[in-house]
């Protein structure tokens, strides 16, 4: 990921690569969602000038491409960490104490839900439920999932990306 977002003129030619790909595979359409995800890949966020960029080479309304990124939550208009935490408020591990969970993930990086640390790399969010009942409460840093977690695993949790990460390299 990087932090000046397309001034590099390499991720824009990325994109369009992609892009390219893919139109010769047929029709651009319906493929506006596939396109946003290889460009948050590629630059980290989508940034006004990415989708400027996404909806110039698609044809398509400036509007249109941002109406897609802010409808789904997965995308970001803003740089996030490189491991992004997110904790399930939904009402299971709500009830078991995902309040405090957050609260102790908030101390322990120094910033509140929906921040990003200052070396980019955590960013802390608060989701609803991600269907894991069972495992409640828990949280997800990427694709990693943590079931069951305490206040005591907060640190340790931390402590495992600090050192070198835990998988999505």
């Amino acid at each position: 990921m990087t932090e000046n977002t397309c001034q590099d003129h390499g991720q824009l030619k990325e994109i369009d690569d992609f892009i390219d790909q893919l139109e010769k595979q047929g029709s651009l359409d319906g493929k506006l969602i596939a396109i946003l995800h290889k460009a948050q890949e590629i630059v980290g966020y989508l940034p006004d000038e990415v989708q400027t960029h996404i909806a110039r080479r698609l044809a398509m309304p400036p509007a249109r491409v941002n109406g897609v990124v802010t409808f789904y939550s997965y995308f970001s208009t803003v740089p996030r960490g490189k491991y992004v935490v997110n904790i399930c408020m939904g009402t299971a591990c709500f009830v078991l104490g995902a309040d405090k969970i957050l609260e102790e993930f908030s101390k322990q990086l120094g910033i509140q839900a929906g921040q990003t640390t200052t070396d980019h790399m955590f960013t802390l969010n608060a989701l609803r439920c991600v269907g894991a009942c069972g495992l409640a409460p828990l949280a997800l840093v990427n694709d990693k999932l943590y079931g069951k977690i305490t206040i005591d695993d907060v640190k340790g949790i931390i402590q495992e990306y600090r050192e070198g990460g835990v998988g999505n390299e």
